[in-house]
């Protein structure tokens, strides 16, 4: 078991830098018009001319992690939800070095990021409201959205998976905070501003960890290795609704950069969005399906 951990956070890593490479590629190529990115948008993903069903008036837009790309981060879940009849939504944000990278940026730029997008979205489908699902960074920054940007009235529910909604120790790496060095912050920003020390994780967590009338769904896994420890993403508050997947599925091995395209994640996320239409949630491995939240 401790082998199979391992070499899945071996693999999260490999599709890391692969999605590096395969940005820094892509440089070459122009932007689709409006969406400020060089990346594709994953299968099933922006259709500008999609138009919400009375089953599904709101909109889903996806919000990726650190050192991802829309693409890498929801190539298994946006078509899922497109095929459930969402209207779906991914950008990029937070770009740095020179373009290449998503998600590395300020963090409150990156939320910046995030506003003009929703903005666009209820604007081109006319919707009132959308949901949003964020993973890792990508959902801790709806948060500062609907608490400091003015989202609150536009989000009617916020999903995270693994998100380090109280920062995280960078669990990997095996450093200790303070020798994280602050030159961290030329290339990569919103590293050290996920510390669980930082100003902008105190703020965001302080006075409440939830906005009213917003309904949060938090999934994390217990082999998460990026989001350390896996607990930061629970939060207090109410109509909070916080998953751990070996709860779920005990034999589910899924680690932080496996978890987006998870077959149990992706029923938990379609229930959270539409939870009075609820279907079993497959376990695999010979664990048969259960009823779930």
């Amino acid at each position: 078991m401790r082998g199979f951990i391992i070499r899945l956070s071996v693999a999260g890593l490999s599709v890391l830098a692969l999605t590096v490479l395969s940005a820094a590629t892509a440089i070459a190529d122009q932007p689709a018009p409006g969406e400020g990115s060089v990346v594709p948008p994953p299968p099933g993903a922006n259709n500008w001319s999609c138009r919400p069903s009375a089953a599904h008036p709101r909109p889903v837009v996806l919000v990726h992690g650190t050192f991802e790309n829309r693409l890498d981060n929801w190539f298994a879940m946006s078509p899922r939800l497109a095929a459930a009849g969402y209207c779906v939504y991914a950008l990029d944000f937070g770009r740095g070095l020179g373009g290449t990278v998503s998600g590395i940026g300020p963090m409150r730029a990156s939320a910046q990021e995030i506003s003009d997008f929703v903005d666009r979205v209820l604007t081109t489908t006319g919707a009132q409201q959308v949901d949003i699902v964020g993973h890792s960074q990508g959902g801790v920054l709806p948060r500062y959205y609907v608490k400091n940007l003015g989202g609150a009235d536009k989000v009617h529910t916020l999903v995270g998976l693994a998100p380090d909604n109280h920062g995280t120790t960078w669990g990997l790496i095996g450093l200790p905070i303070t020798l994280i060095p602050p030159a961290t912050d030329l290339l990569c920003p919103s590293c050290r501003e996920q510390l669980p020390t930082s100003e902008l994780i105190t703020q965001l967590n302080a006075g409440g960890e939830t906005q009213p009338g917003i309904h949060y769904t938090v999934i994390v896994s217990k082999f998460d290795e990026f989001a350390t420890p896996y607990t930061t993403g629970f939060l207090a508050g109410p109509d909070v609704d916080n998953i751990t997947l070996q709860d779920v599925c005990p034999t589910n091995l899924s680690e932080h950069m496996a978890i987006t395209s998870d077959p149990t994640t992706i029923q938990l996320v379609l229930n959270a969005l539409d939870p009075d239409h609820r279907s079993p949630v497959p376990c695999g491995l010979g664990a048969g399906s259960v009823q779930t939240r």
